[in-house]
């Protein structure tokens, strides 16, 4: 099962409340913060809407 490596980039500062919350349902706390996921389409579809605040990679296992 593929997973995704996901890291906290920008600030949500100033960006829609909305976001921020979708930051902090993936499990980032702080800025350079890094998580791992199983990938699904829930992940991916948070991944999707806070694109330019995170960076994101596939982790084979």
């Amino acid at each position: 099962m593929v997973k995704l490596r996901i890291t906290w980039k920008r600030s949500a500062i100033g960006h829609p409340e909305r976001q921020g919350r979708t930051i902090r349902a993936l499990g980032l706390r702080r800025l350079h913060y890094t998580v791992v996921h199983e990938d699904s389409p829930q992940v991916r579809g948070m991944i999707r809407a806070v694109s330019h605040l995170v960076e994101w990679s596939e982790v084979p296992e």
